[in-house]
């Protein structure tokens, strides 16, 4: 029952976010979208708003499908799953862990990381909307306000000036002036940037153990033996030593506090 009701919540709160993106685009700011009915009948349309009806729910159909991508991108999934593929690039062991494991594990830091900004959403929007206590468009903005917060705390002004400039449009002057398909990709470039600092931060201690690896190769004169299958043991000792995936994982954590 409780899995069931998460299941619910996520798909709500995906619903919302695809909801307030395309009202945020310029091609449907206004009017509003409505939600059409989902009835499945087979039969001819013989009244234009029939059609009408029919085009809605293709619509939505279609874009459904960028639900995934949307919710990726607006969460910490981007940082998460950059960092843990530099950890497998650095370690050298090709694809072990497989792209399965790596997926999931960051697919997992981030509902933990964004567990307090879901709560938010779910209690001041998801609820009272399915409760009947306030109207579509008040959820709606009630619940892109945790998301946009938490965006703001990790997006560059440079960043967030690069596509304000780009679009054209005035300098905000407050927070709620920037709108959300101007600070959706700038929130992403800053998380790529982030995302390769920290890879270049893990990536020097391997760096120094294959350099170190293949001198001691080179003065040895076994130049045919290819270092990386020299130095991988000695990677992956360390790697254990430090319990690098427990500091990875909390140093992901913490640079979202």
């Amino acid at each position: 029952m409780i899995i069931r009701k998460k299941k619910i919540v996520i798909l709500s709160l995906g619903m919302f976010l695809l909801l307030a993106l395309l009202q945020a685009s310029p091609v449907f700011a206004q009017p509003a979208i409505p939600i059409p009915n989902l009835n499945l009948e087979l039969g001819t349309a013989t009244e234009p708003e029939q059609v009408v009806g029919s085009l809605q729910l293709l619509l939505l159909l279609t874009v459904l499908t960028l639900v995934p991508a949307i919710l990726a991108l607006m969460t910490s999934f981007t940082r998460t799953v950059i960092v843990l593929s530099f950890v497998r690039s650095a370690l050298g062991t090709q694809q072990i862990p497989p792209n399965q494991v790596l997926i999931g594990l960051a697919l997992f830091l981030t509902f933990f990381i964004m567990a307090p900004v879901y709560q938010e959403v779910n209690t001041t929007a998801i609820q009272p909307y399915l409760a009947e206590e306030v109207e579509f468009n008040e959820a709606l903005t009630a619940a892109m306000l945790p998301l946009r917060e938490f965006m703001f705390r990790h997006t560059r002004e440079k960043d967030l000036a690069l596509f304000v400039n780009i679009a054209n449009a005035e300098k905000p002057r407050s927070r709620a002036d920037v709108a959300l398909h101007v600070l959706i990709p700038a929130f992403v470039i800053s998380e790529l940037k982030t995302a390769f600092q920290m890879g270049f931060m893990i990536f020097i201690p391997f760096l120094v153990i294959d350099m170190v690896v293949a001198s001691a190769l080179m003065s040895m004169g076994m130049f045919m033996l290819p270092p990386v299958m020299v130095s991988l043991p000695f990677k992956l000792l360390l790697f254990v030593m430090v319990d690098g995936w427990h500091l990875v994982v909390q140093s992901l954590v913490e640079s979202f506090a």
